[in-house]
């Protein structure tokens, strides 16, 4: 019952800095998309518009990764959500490049540096007050509190950490240990919708109603090609982080990185650019408007976009792309099998691609209702997961491990690789 007063203070406290966070970028963003292009007589579509600011974004980020006190954190290609706590000194830099790339349309969601931010914050703020909270458990419930401010699922942040759960010294049974994030997660999500936040369609499917044992065979397929497709951006990113870390300076690869995404953005459009949660509503408010030639241009760009901003040292997470490529296979999937009912086939869609690059199953099944707002289709879910989960089981995840970045590190040091004194 103690515990439960600080893990509420720390749900709160987390949706109201992933809100304040998010409220900054989208004024900026808003200044770059609309005010700015509206006053120079530009439409903010404009092919050359799109690589402009993606390519200033780039160099933005660059110098802050450059600059910054401890370099705005780790590389988010190294990290997974679980993130470890980071000097106070270093989150101001963190902040800045997360609202940078989240204001200038990279293809990464906020989900990585804010869990960090949160994390780093609440054992600060909760050290000055008590020392009898231990740490690791105040990280738990920043990170699973962040998780459902983040996605809306509050019982999958909780799930997300029975492993680590186990770890704590704490009587009683996994219900017992999953209680104290259980109860974070759900501050942080209902904060985050009492502030006008969430996660998932804006205009939900028509229920699916009951499970079909075809729709068990459609679903299957869907969720397993879209994971299969996912598995192409895993195995491309350690190559793909391994091209742009070849030249070494975070000002040089990350600006690189934002004349790719410019480029990519010229060849999908406005709709392949940022996170992907709103353009995701915007894909299923009218499915009609997008026939299954512009889909798949969408998913590579999409996949090309999200392999490259990951790689190149933005700082973001993959999962908010990820339920966007989900939502297009699903939507795909839905026009080549209109036999399965529109609203399973996203589902099974957004399942299979966050399997593969989130690689958890709680995570891609919650989000996956979460997205279509129908949980009517969870039973089918349930079974479709395990080929979907066979599918991805064997290959590697996508994260860059010390043995990618050891692959990396050429002989030779260049200049800015050497201390100042040395120079």
């Amino acid at each position: 019952m103690l515990l439960s007063i600080p893990a509420i203070l720390i749900g709160v406290l987390s949706a109201l800095t992933l809100r304040l966070l998010e409220a900054i970028a989208d004024q900026l963003q808003g200044v770059l998309w609309t005010s700015l292009p509206a006053s120079l007589g530009i439409t903010p579509d404009a092919p050359w518009w799109i690589f402009g600011v993606l390519t200033a974004t780039g160099i933005a980020v660059g110098v802050v990764v450059w600059l910054a006190p401890g370099h705005a954190g780790p590389d988010s290609a190294t990290t997974e959500l679980a993130a470890t706590a980071l000097p106070l000194s270093v989150l101001p830099g963190l902040a800045v490049v997360l609202i940078l790339s989240l204001a200038g349309g990279v293809s990464l969601g906020p989900e990585n540096p804010i869990i960090a931010i949160n994390v780093s914050l609440a054992i600060a703020l909760v050290a000055r007050i008590s020392r009898a909270v231990p740490a690791p458990l105040i990280g738990a419930l920043a990170i699973s509190a962040t998780i459902g401010a983040l996605f809306g699922t509050p019982v999958a942040a909780a799930l997300v950490f029975t492993g680590l759960v186990g770890e704590f010294k704490m009587g009683g049974s996994l219900w017992d240990k999953l209680f104290l994030p259980l109860v974070a997660a759900g501050a942080g999500s209902v904060t985050t919708f009492l502030l006008g936040g969430g996660f998932g369609s804006e205009e939900p499917f028509a229920p699916y109603g009951s499970p079909q044992a075809f729709d068990l065979l459609l679903g299957s397929v869907i969720a397993c090609a879209a994971a299969a497709f996912a598995l192409i951006a895993v195995f491309l990113f350690p190559l793909v982080h391994r091209a742009f870390h070849a030249l070494r300076h975070p000002l040089l690869y990350i600006s690189a990185g934002g004349v790719v995404l410019g480029l990519l953005g010229v060849v999908g459009g406005p709709i392949t650019l940022f996170k992907g949660l709103d353009q995701s509503a915007e894909l299923l408010a009218d499915p009609g408007d997008y026939p299954p030639a512009q889909l798949v241009i969408i998913l590579l760009v999409k996949l090309a976009a999200l392999v490259v901003a990951a790689s190149a040292g933005f700082r973001g997470g993959r999962i908010f792309p990820a339920v966007f490529l989900g939502v297009t296979a699903g939507l795909l999937g839905s026009a080549l099998l209109p036999g399965l009912a529109p609203s399973l086939a996203v589902a099974c869609g957004v399942l299979g691609v966050v399997i593969a690059i989130a690689r958890d199953g709680w995570v891609a099944l919650f989000v996956a209702v979460a997205m279509v707002g129908d949980v009517t289709v969870l039973p089918v879910l349930c079974i479709v997961v395990l080929p979907a989960w066979l599918a991805v089981t064997w290959a590697r995840p996508m994260l860059i491990t010390t043995d990618d970045l050891a692959k990396e590190r050429p002989p030779a040091a260049l200049p800015w690789d050497r201390p100042r004194s040395a120079r």
